[in-house]
């Protein structure tokens, strides 16, 4: 996104009459996440209406797309707009079962609602676990995503477009930043799906959202196998995580070194090493009962970070053989390789 989008995305500006924050999200030249800028607080929606008589099978499946302001909301929100998702930004929490109720009597014409909730409705952020709890009652499928980002690249962000953070007041943009966190930290906690943003451009968000959302029927289970390089740091949105570094490196083996974990000689290598099979095989079964009870608790998506000291070579080969496993499986997997080519 441009910096004049930016601007754009923070109204009411100056001298102009304010839009309404709830209306279904349009397109923009939006080219990175990392340029989303935050917007004011919303106006209002029409009050409720119940859904007796409504079958359940009429009810909408909704997505609550949040996170830190600059971590790609505004990208996510448009790729499920992109893929037929009926997408509402800055709706007020205690409004969203309203919002299901109408889909619910929309006759199937708004079977999937996507609703951004942010700091920019800071006034009605307390009404969001309410809101919930109300949506569960009524058997509602509905499923949180939360967009996260390191300190360092959300700053870079809001400088870039010229911006203070929504919750910065007087103080730094670190202090709004800091602030914010704590004020999403129980949210963060309850999300069905995080996704760091720190080093994705808009194309590699978008990916991750298609790769998760673009399916006709929703798979029980979905994976994401990435590998990473301690050295660059844990990836933030990891729910397990795997230390490979117990196996010899093969950047000290010469004719290995050029090569990554995708070439047949450094897997070869890697899983030659004593315990490397029998590790991968018992990590294959203990994901086996983890991937059971995500089931059972209703989680449907599990980001499992492989990692290794630069990300290129032990963390890479194990990444894909534990892909293979998930697959043969009957999960749904997705390879990332985060640092593979950063040296």
């Amino acid at each position: 996104m441009t910096e004049n989008d930016a601007r754009e995305e923070e109204r009411p500006a100056q001298g102009q009459e304010a839009l309404p924050a709830h209306e279904v999200h349009r397109e923009t030249s939006e080219d990175h996440p990392e340029h989303e800028a935050p917007q004011e607080d919303g106006a209002q929606v029409g009050t409720g209406i119940e859904t007796a008589g409504v079958p359940d099978t009429a009810i909408p499946e909704l997505v609550i797309i949040s996170g830190m302001s600059g971590a790609g909301r505004s990208t996510a929100a448009k790729c499920l707009e992109d893929l037929g998702w009926f997408v509402v930004d800055n709706l007020p929490p205690a409004l969203i079962p309203t919002m299901v109720e109408l889909g619910a009597r929309s006759q199937g014409n708004v079977a999937r609602i996507a609703v951004v909730v942010d700091v920019r409705g800071r006034r009605f952020f307390d009404n969001l676990r309410e809101s919930l709890a109300d949506l569960e009652s009524k058997h509602v499928t509905r499923r949180i995503v939360f967009l996260e980002s390191s300190d360092e690249a959300l700053v870079r962000r809001f400088e870039s477009v010229r911006r203070p953070h929504p919750l910065q007041g007087d103080g730094r943009i670190v202090d709004g930043i800091e602030a914010e966190r704590e004020l999403l930290r129980e949210l963060r906690g309850d999300a069905d799906l995080v996704i760091d943003t720190s080093s994705l451009n808009v194309h590699e968000l978008r990916a991750k959202m298609d790769a998760q959302f673009a399916g006709e029927e929703e798979p029980e289970l979905r994976a994401t196998v990435m590998s990473f390089g301690f050295k660059y740091g844990l990836p933030v949105d990891a729910d397990l995580v795997v230390d490979m570094r117990f196996l010899p490196n093969p950047h000290w083996v010469p004719e290995l070194r050029p090569f990554t974990g995708l070439n047949e000689e450094v897997s070869a290598y890697v899983f030659n090493q004593p315990g490397a099979k029998e590790f991968l095989d018992r990590y294959a079964e203990l994901l086996q009962l983890i991937a059971a009870g995500y089931r059972r608790e209703g989680k449907r998506y599990v980001t499992i970070a492989v990692g290794c000291t630069g990300g290129k070579h032990r963390s890479v080969a194990t990444a894909e053989k534990l892909a293979a496993r998930l697959v043969s499986q009957g999960v749904e997997t997705v390879v990332v390789h985060r640092d593979m080519g950063r040296e």
